[in-house]
């Protein structure tokens, strides 16, 4: 039995019109995700290609805050990170700090590969990337007419307020939108989870959050669940929250909805932080949590109807 599900960032609606063109737009967007890693699954593919899948198909639809419509940096360009891990054997890949890799999450599987380190960063990231035969792209291939206009309206709105350029992210809804991820259990009970993000709006340059750090946005293990998570980056580093879930499995003896709702509801929640996160366990259950006004998701068991939801 498999089990998929994949996330396309919490928080409030974006700024532009909510249409119910747009909704439709972000429900199809989940649903081919959805479907490019279930695919795999189907075919008795394993759950690392299937996140991977599921992650790039996202990176490469310009409504999510990942690759191709990820959000601007304080400096007017985009940085962006991502992770991936495999529960079998703990494997794992990272980077952070890059602007010319078409597909983050892919680079991230390709140091899981066939490198001896976990995390890369920027240009050493990059110079990687090169020579595992990667085609670096120009920065402006990410940037959006509509992440142009939020980045410059932001601009404006500070300039007028005369605050410091640290506002920049705090002026913007928060937790940010569109931090992509998904989680899997395949038909051998492997997981694997991986998360993509282009950060926060307005972010200092350099700045990481928790997506790309193992154990705060993305971690799997085979023995206990997978976990990618989305919204405040500061605050899911601080509690360590994708492996604070596992870690609640395999020490408490919680379920995965239980471990999920009280992670959320509870401890995020009084420390004020907000956002969300998608669980699968060895099992195949699937759990997910937020605190904000809308989650974007989708999942899909075998032998079951696939779901997509906003609110």
């Amino acid at each position: 039995m498999y089990a998929l599900a994949v996330h396309g960032g919490a928080g409030a609606l974006p700024r532009v019109p909510f249409t119910r063109a747009r909704e439709a737009a972000y429900r199809q967007g989940l649903m081919q995700a959805l479907a490019a890693g279930q695919r795999l699954l189907d075919a008795d593919g394993c759950a690392l290609d299937a996140v991977e899948a599921a992650v790039a198909a996202l990176e490469d639809d310009p409504l999510f805050n990942a690759a191709h419509g990820a959000v601007l940096a304080g400096d007017g360009t985009v940085e962006l990170d991502a992770a991936i891990m495999d529960g079998n054997g703990l494997r794992a890949g990272a980077v952070a700090q890059v602007g010319h890799v078409r597909n983050p999450v892919r680079l991230a599987r390709r140091i899981l590969e066939d490198s001896s380190h976990v995390f890369l960063v920027g240009a050493g990231a990059e110079r990687f990337a090169e020579q595992a035969g990667f085609r670096l792209v120009d920065n402006g291939y990410f940037i959006t007419p509509d992440r142009r206009l939020q980045f410059e309206a932001l601009q404006q709105q500070l300039e007028q307020a005369g605050a410091a350029p640290d506002a920049l992210a705090a002026a913007l809804d928060e937790p940010p939108l569109g931090t992509v991820g998904a989680v899997a259990r395949d038909h051998g009970g492997h997981l694997a989870a991986a998360t993509s993000t282009g950060g926060t709006a307005g972010k200092r340059p350099g700045r990481v959050g928790d997506s790309p750090v193992i154990g705060a946005g993305t971690y799997a293990d085979d023995q206990t669940c997978a976990v990618s998570t989305t919204g405040h980056g500061e605050w899911f580093l601080r509690t360590v929250q994708a492996y604070d879930i596992a870690a609640r499995l395999r020490y408490g003896g919680f379920s995965l909805q239980a471990a999920v709702s009280e992670a959320i509801n509870q401890r995020l929640s009084a420390l004020g932080a907000a956002g969300g996160l998608i669980a699968v366990d060895h099992q195949g259950a699937i759990a997910m949590g937020y605190n904000t006004p809308a989650m974007f998701r989708a999942s899909v068991r075998s032998g079951e109807a696939a779901t997509v939801h906003i609110y």
